[in-house]
């Protein structure tokens, strides 16, 4: 594991010269507490980093369609969203509380530690059809392999008429043409 080595407890290394020896500075709770930033200081060499503490109540394992299991990869989740909300109007904050809320949706919501790709998928695809309307589209198209027109056309026939008043980013209400 890249930034520390796991003893009995973890050892911080300092990401410019390898020193075990940092002092904390500044710890700050962010996304609803759930995360916490430690600003820290390298004792040897003086530099300035920043380390960041998340809780993670399980060790998820995904199942792949292929029948395969990996990790459970938090920044592989993150990726997916982030690309579907590209050029949208959607806050890398808002990305992060998503990301946090299926992850502990699935810790929580789970009777095991292993968890397939289609429910992971699911999670995703219901948040962001609330989230951004667009984005539930993109992540859609290439989470269920679209291959035709109608493909398209079907999971826009899904979205609530309604959905723009819901949605925490307005789409403006024009037209393409």
């Amino acid at each position: 594991m890249d930034g520390f080595d796991c003893y009995r407890i973890c050892v911080m290394r300092c990401p410019y010269c390898n020193s075990t020896e940092s002092r904390v500075t500044d710890s700050r709770p962010d996304i609803g507490d759930a995360i916490i930033r430690r600003r820290r200081v390298c004792e040897q060499c003086g530099a300035k980093f920043t380390t960041v503490e998340r809780v993670q109540m399980r060790d998820l394992v995904v199942r792949k369609n292929s029948g395969k299991l990996e990790p459970f990869d938090r920044e592989k989740l993150r990726r997916s969203i982030k690309l579907a909300c590209r050029n949208r109007d959607v806050g890398d904050e808002q990305i992060e509380r998503l990301v946090a809320s299926i992850q502990r949706r699935l810790e929580t919501e789970t009777p095991d530690d292993t968890v397939t790709s289609a429910m992971v998928g699911q999670m995703v695809s219901d948040s962001l059809l609330n989230l951004d309307p667009i984005a539930f589209v993109r992540f859609s198209s290439v989470y269920r392999k679209f291959s035709r027109v109608s493909d398209f056309k079907k999971i826009i026939d899904q979205i609530p008429e309604d959905s723009d008043d819901a949605v925490v980013c307005k789409l403006p209400k024009t037209s393409l043409f």
